[in-house]
């Protein structure tokens, strides 16, 4: 059965509207192709969702963005679609490591930070200026990610081979340091470096060597950015207007149930859309959703190899996290907040500790979004977004069952759970950071790893999707080609890693890796233009690709309207 307003066939089907999804389904839709998305949700955006609570917008996730700035290979991409894309907040005040004996702030110069640790720990002055000089070193390698970008699988032979040069280059600064992981590694690494253990201590909640280097690398080349105004779900709901200008389908609140198949070649995808079985035909689909979902339920069961199977289950995944989302009575600068992201630790704790999920031990992580944006609250109102990491498996699944379907069914004991967890967070970053916090609370919302699962399906609620690392690079973890015909990854499993930029980046190259097959002459303009061989008014005037008119406008926040009407009428 098809629905109205679908046609019966569409060039590629795109399952799931995150930015991912989305990119794709953008980059092909302006190439002049006909596409369809298809979104379980009622909104588009996947983790960039946000969401709308009385007259507060919240981001779902966000922390920060990276390759936003306007060289980043974000901006570079949206460019090439357009103009009117929102555009990302530089970031000036960035990370506060906050202990119980330590207080400290990373900015856009890092060298401030440097020189107050030597004045602090002079003995440990030759250490400090290595350790800055080797994160501002992998800094300066992402700043050439967009090198990289394109996956080998959209390149010829000889591209590979020169590709292969460009890898290897961007990740020899790296390799010195991958060693240091976990408790006895990291204390190794930092040890390269610092004598004094008071500074071993700031890095108390980091995992690995890398960690503690890599933001500050980022900050020396100023790639920390804060969601466009209006919070990061500008984002998709921009990429599904430019879909929509070409004509294409962006649909909601659609749960796909089968991809369709013929002598294994993708045929078309069914799925339901408020009760009603609907269908649609297409040549390709791009699966930018959860693949352990795609291979396990929506194809059949011999279609993907058992071994493949088994190595997805044994991925090492990015953890979850519990997100309390408030909305206060007073600007967030009234509590002492910034615009810097806080981590609180304590380095009385064990290693395992600041990872464990337990709300009175582990790090917590508080953003302050409408000190960075007004517009995401009334005036002289605020939120806050405060983070821990979680797992999917904390007290029995978070007293929930799992029904035939593997959704995690919700009584009272979760709820309850839910509750008392948020509330031990809330009174650590009272006691810790924000004095009179709990008075000043209008309302809050609370996010777990089965909320995360919920709206997005990702395996456990993961954050960012398998991580990366040499287990999960050997086993092939990450791939866009599937053993089913023209059906592709174009999400976070795609890629290693997570965030805005891997899912642009996994989306470009679905996109790319469909154009090679089908219109090769708009394959070779837009790689070009990805390898920066041809400038973007040259990507623009191809005939390939169809002009946009820039006419996306933003939508008022709720704050913003209320600041719009007559004085009289506030």
């Amino acid at each position: 059965m098809r629905q109205t307003g679908l046609k019966p066939y569409y060039d590629v089907g795109v399952i799931g509207a995150g930015v991912g999804g989305l990119t794709a389904a953008a980059l092909l839709s302006k190439a002049g192709f006909s596409v369809c998305v298809l979104e379980k949700e009622p909104h588009v955006g996947g983790y960039l969702a946000g969401f709308r609570r009385k007259d507060f917008i919240f981001d779902t996730a966000i922390h920060w963005l990276n390759q936003c700035n306007p060289d980043g290979l974000v901006s570079r991409l949206f460019d090439a679609l357009g103009s009117d894309h929102p555009n990302a907040i530089q970031q000036k005040r960035i990370r506060r490591y906050k202990g119980d004996g330590f207080d400290y702030l990373l900015t856009n110069n890092p060298d401030e930070w440097r020189n107050q640790l030597i004045s602090e720990f002079p003995e440990d002055q030759k250490g400090i200026e290595q350790f800055f000089k080797a994160a501002k070193k992998l800094g300066k390698s992402f700043k050439n990610y967009s090198r990289v970008f394109r996956s080998e699988e959209s390149m010829s032979f000889f591209e590979r081979i020169k590709n292969k040069r460009r890898l290897l280059e961007f990740v020899i600064p790296f390799i010195p340091f991958i060693r240091f992981s976990g408790e006895q590694g990291l204390k190794k690494g930092l040890s390269k470096y610092f004598k004094n253990e008071a500074i071993h201590k700031i890095f108390a909640s980091e995992t690995e060597l890398l960690s503690c280097l890599v933001p500050i690398g980022w900050a020396y080349y100023g790639d920390f950015q804060s969601p466009p105004k209006g919070g990061g779900q500008a984002i998709p709901q921009w990429l599904q207007h430019v879909v929509k200008f070409y004509g294409n389908k962006v649909n909601c609140n659609c749960r796909v149930t089968r991809v369709l198949l013929e002598n294994n070649r993708v045929t078309g995808i069914a799925f339901q859309q408020r009760g009603k079985d609907l269908s649609i035909q297409c040549k390709y689909i791009i699966a930018a959703n959860d693949v352990e979902t795609l291979y396990e339920k929506m194809l059949p069961p011999d279609a993907i190899p058992a071994k493949l199977k088994n190595k997805l289950k044994m991925a090492e995944m990015y953890s979850s996290s519990v997100t309390i989302s408030i909305a206060l009575d007073c600007p967030p600068e009234a509590l002492g907040f910034n615009e810097e992201l806080v981590h609180i630790a304590s380095e009385k704790g064990s290693f395992q500790d600041h990872s464990s999920g337990d709300p009175l031990k582990s790090e917590i992580s508080i953003l302050a979004p409408s000190l960075r944006d007004k517009s995401l609250a009334p005036a002289g109102k605020g939120t806050l977004t405060l983070f821990m990491p979680a797992y999917m498996d904390f007290n029995k699944n978070w007293f929930t069952e799992q029904d035939e379907q593997g959704n995690y069914t919700r009584g009272e004991a979760y709820q309850n759970l839910k509750t008392e967890i948020a509330e031990q967070i809330i009174g650590r970053v009272e006691e810790r950071f924000a004095p009179g916090l709990r008075s000043h609370i209008l309302f809050y919302e609370v996010a777990t790893p089965v909320t995360h699962h919920r709206y997005t399906g990702n395996k456990n609620g993961t954050m960012m999707g398998a991580k990366p690392g040499r287990e999960n690079m050997q086993n092939k973890i990450a791939h866009y080609q599937t053993p089913v015909k023209n059906l592709l990854l174009g999400g976070h499993w795609a890629e290693l890693g997570g965030g805005v930029p891997i899912a642009v980046k996994a989306g470009t190259n679905s996109a790319l890796l469909i154009l090679k097959k089908e219109n090769n002459a708009a394959f070779r303009s837009l790689a070009g233009y990805i390898d920066s061989k041809i400038p973007l008014e040259t990507l623009l005037k191809d005939p390939c690709f169809k002009p946009y008119d820039n006419s996306w406008v933003q939508p008022l926040t709720p704050a913003q309207k209320q600041e719009a009407l007559p004085e009289e009428d506030k």
